[in-house]
């Protein structure tokens, strides 16, 4: 028995990471009829095809996204409102628009001012990534017991969210839905915040004269290989998440150097106390994440020799 795709037609603008894991799942899973891809690089484009990520390749995201029934951004925050700009005019009557963004605010303000009433907008942002990036970065797996969260704006058709909500679950995602402030706050602290540490003391290292670059390559332990990792990130994608959840990843960094005060404090008086009640609670943390699927207790973070990194 053949059974019918959820949509006739998905639009993916931008064919990164995200846009190319989400390409090869509707075609694992069926997802869709046809996937038109979008990107604004004619290179790119041409590379997706060569990887053959869709049915059809558009420089005019308007000409993508014509007749779509699904139209996902996977393009940087800070992009997302001209794009929306851009497609407005070709989108059809009942069209669930929706992206991939790590902040949920700042997409909202960008987009919804260009949003047709006679679609339907249902922001969104899979948990899941790589350092890696491009049409070669995507692979299927990337959103098997991922999260996805949902972030529907006021009035939001409930039909198209149980409808994406499905589109998700397809990819292997799980799926939560939460106002876009509350998902901001906790992307702060989960997220966003991490990278920037990453980002700091990797460039830290750098500058330090005393320990030449040579040095740190050499002699780097695995605290500092995972920092670095994470600080390999695509720099523009990172970039627009810092300026567009400035208040919520301010409000986490505030908090965050009062906790650093206090480890300093606890570290320049000899408080071992201190110190082991922190190590303790922040191992029990690791330990419920392992236990909640979300990482892996294998050596080396079941990273094989010669696979690729950081599939988490």
């Amino acid at each position: 028995m053949t059974v019918e795709p959820l949509f006739q037609r998905v639009a993916l603008i931008g064919i990164g990471l995200i846009g190319s894991s989400i390409a090869h799942n509707i075609r694992r899973h069926g997802l869709a009829g046809h996937v038109a891809v979008s990107t604004r690089r004619a290179e790119t484009l041409a590379r997706a095809q060569e990887l053959k990520l869709g049915d059809s390749y558009h420089l005019d995201p308007q000409d993508a996204v014509r007749d779509a029934d699904l139209v996902i951004l996977s393009v940087p925050v800070g992009a997302s409102g001209a794009v929306a700009e851009a497609i407005a005019p070709a989108l059809k009557a009942g069209t669930i628009v929706s992206d991939v963004g790590s902040t949920k605010g700042s997409v909202i303000a960008q987009m919804q001012p260009h949003m047709p009433e006679h679609v339907h907008f249902v922001p969104a942002h899979p948990i899941a990534g790589t350092e890696n990036s491009g049409p070669d970065a995507g692979f299927v797996e990337l959103f098997q017991n991922r999260w996805t969260i949902l972030t529907p704006v006021e009035g939001s058709d409930p039909e198209a969210v149980a409808r994406l909500q499905r589109f998700w679950e397809g990819c292997g995602a799980m799926v939560e839905v939460m106002t876009a402030e509350h998902h901001d706050l906790v992307l702060a602290i989960v997220s966003h915040v991490p990278h920037l540490i990453a980002y700091n003391i990797v460039g830290t290292a750098a500058d330090l004269e005393t320990v030449t670059q040579s040095e740190v390559i050499k002699f780097s332990a695995s605290g500092f290989r995972d920092f670095t990792r994470i600080a390999a990130s695509d720099p523009t994608m990172w970039r627009d998440v810092f300026l567009n959840n400035r208040d919520a990843v301010l409000e986490m960094l505030a908090r965050f150097s009062e906790d650093l005060a206090s480890l300093q404090r606890a570290i320049r008086w000899g408080d071992g106390d201190a110190l082991f009640d922190l190590f303790t609670r922040t191992r029990a943390i690791r330990r419920g994440i392992v236990e909640a699927g979300q990482d892996t207790a294998k050596p080396n973070f079941g990273r094989e020799p010669g696979s690729a990194e950081g599939k988490n």
